[in-house]
């Protein structure tokens, strides 16, 4: 399979595949594809695991697009404006993303519930208790709101960041939360109580406006209407 990335406000990931080969989403991704594309829905696996990512925010279903009769081309596009990143997955190297990340991927990929072990981190940190893994091998192709940042952190290395923020990190990070300190700052600083901080070994991908962010700068504007 390869891939193209375009777009800047609402990207779009092109997909060309070959004979036989396929790719899955969920409902409502896709944007456009050669006539060859066979679509198929499937719960991609057990009860479990659809009960798995009904609970992470995604859909208990997944759309199976498979090129036939020769080389196929699919494209799927982000729901909010912002990036489109591809990660590759691998063996013995899985990736944490938070909820309604996920795109796309390759079939060698599998998507899966993940809960976070801390409740403080899963409460307060802003990317929720139940996040989403993603374990196997192939590509996978992820939303972020706004522009991506990566960040390479070695061990021990921790980087803070507002919470909402982080849009994935590989599984040998660690994400806590800490606290704001100074009344005068959690009154007056308009951060919040809390923070996330994630400390290396690991990649972690950061985005630049959270939807939870623009749903909160909109607020007032949209009550004023009302």
């Amino acid at each position: 399979m390869q891939y193209k990335i375009m777009g800047e406000t609402f990207p779009v990931v092109e997909c060309q595949l070959d004979a036989g080969e396929t790719m899955k989403t969920e409902g409502g991704s896709m944007t456009w594809m050669s006539p060859n594309m066979h679509m198929e829905t499937s719960g991609g696996g057990s009860v479990g695991k659809a009960l798995g990512r009904m609970l992470s925010g995604e859909s208990m279903f997944f759309n199976h697009y498979t090129a036939q009769g020769g080389p196929g081309m699919i494209t799927f596009g982000s729901s909010f404006p912002g990036s489109i990143r591809a990660i590759d997955v691998t063996p013995g190297m899985s990736v944490i993303c938070q909820k309604r990340s996920f795109l796309a991927c390759e079939m060698g990929v599998d998507l899966s519930v993940f809960f976070q072990k801390k409740l403080g981190a899963g409460i307060f940190g802003g990317e929720g208790f139940i996040m989403q893994k993603l374990t196997g091998q192939g590509m996978a192709f992820l939303e972020v709101d706004g522009y991506a940042v990566d960040f390479e952190l070695a061990a021990g290395q921790s980087i803070v960041l507002n919470t909402g923020y982080l849009v994935m990190m590989d599984e040998t990070c660690k994400m806590d939360i800490e606290r704001v300190h100074g009344l005068k700052n959690i009154a007056l600083g308009g951060e919040g109580l809390f923070n996330t901080r994630v400390t290396g070994p690991g990649k972690i991908v950061v985005q630049t406006m959270p939807l939870a962010g623009v749903a909160a700068a909109l607020a007032p504007f949209i009550a004023s209407k009302g």
